[in-house]
């Protein structure tokens, strides 16, 4: 499958549901999910803990755990090819390949008991056929690439023996080895200190400007998507209920629990002590979904119907969508 197709968006995800198996039975963790990717863009997909979020990625990337979870419904169209349908050989083709994920969680990515060099250059043999020695230059270029300094003498240090930010530019280098059209980045930077967080930002952005890359952003920060993002997706309670250009996001929000997301951002200059208003209440579990608006029970705007009655994602101006029967009109509102 050498060729690709160039027209429509790169990614093209269609009422996706994932189900998890919990001692209550089945469960949904991610209902009825639609958004495409374009060539070339970042998209953000934002939202608390609990969501749904990874949920999503995993899916995408056909790493569901297979006993506790599995796709309920929906398509996945990844360059014109339909994911849900593909073989579980042309599935682990495309992973690391034209596909490809960096995980919140670095250590867990990496083997602690090889070279991180190793890791790197295994995915080259791999996916590109190299040689033992070609693959191994090509490792030592790509640790440069990622900012890594000394990258000749790093691809021989053991996972332990880099730090934080180090090991997950080595997971950068991993994802990016074989130049895929995708990158999923699942929180790639919460455990990392605000200045290493910066400096892997920069590194996908200049990532994307050299290669076209498209990249699929999780996130619960919204400081993040401000900064990389064209277009943000905000997930709650396993259902997109907003989505907009970054811009309008930002200036007009129209779902309650996108505003009080925004409130609760630290603004720059407000000092530490400034105590930011918080959402009230959690995220529901999959195993309590409410029947009417997921949000009913924590948004301050909840009617009887909004109890009783899903509302649906409505356009509510050029590619701006909210899932909510009384949409904010202004920040005041």
């Amino acid at each position: 499958m050498g060729d690709h197709e160039t027209s429509g968006p790169l990614l093209e995800v269609e009422d996706l549901s994932c189900e998890f198996l919990t001692e209550a039975g089945p469960a949904r963790a991610v209902d009825e999910v639609s958004f495409t990717v374009a060539r070339g863009e970042t998209v953000g997909l934002v939202g608390e803990s609990g969501c749904g979020k990874s949920a999503t990625a995993l899916a995408l990337m056909g790493l569901l755990p297979h006993r506790a979870g599995r796709v309920a419904g929906g398509a996945i169209r990844f360059d014109g090819e339909e994911m849900l349908r593909l073989s579980e050989k042309r599935r682990r083709d495309l992973r690391g390949n034209r596909l490809a994920m960096v995980f919140q969680e670095p250590m867990t990515a990496l083997n602690p008991v090889m070279v991180a060099g190793e890791q790197v250059a295994e995915v080259l043999r791999r996916h590109r056929d190299m040689s033992r020695k070609a693959a191994w230059e090509k490792t030592v270029s790509l640790f440069e690439d990622v900012g890594i300094p000394a990258p000749a003498q790093r691809v021989r240090d053991y996972p332990h023996q880099l730090s934080g930010g180090m090991r997950q530019r080595v997971v950068i280098a991993m994802a990016i080895a074989c130049e895929p059209a995708l990158l999923i980045a699942d929180e790639p930077t919460t455990a990392l200190d605000v200045t290493i967080q910066a400096q892997i930002l920069e590194l996908l952005r200049s990532l994307q400007l050299r290669t076209g890359l498209s990249i699929l952003l999780i996130t619960h920060d919204l400081g993040v998507v401000a900064q990389l993002c064209d277009r943000v997706l905000v997930m709650y309670a396993g259902q997109i209920v907003e989505t907009a250009p970054v811009g309008a996001l930002f200036e007009a929000p129209r779902h309650p629990y996108t505003v009080g997301l925004l409130r609760s951002m630290p603004r720059p200059g407000s000092g530490d002590r400034t105590r930011l208003p918080e959402i009230p209440g959690n995220v529901p579990p999959i195993t309590a979904r409410p029947t009417g608006c997921h949000f009913a029970d924590r948004c301050d705007r909840t009617k009887a119907r909004c109890q009783d009655h899903p509302p649906l994602l409505d356009a509510l101006g050029p590619d701006h969508h909210a899932r909510c029967h009384f949409p904010v009109t202004s920040p005041q509102d």
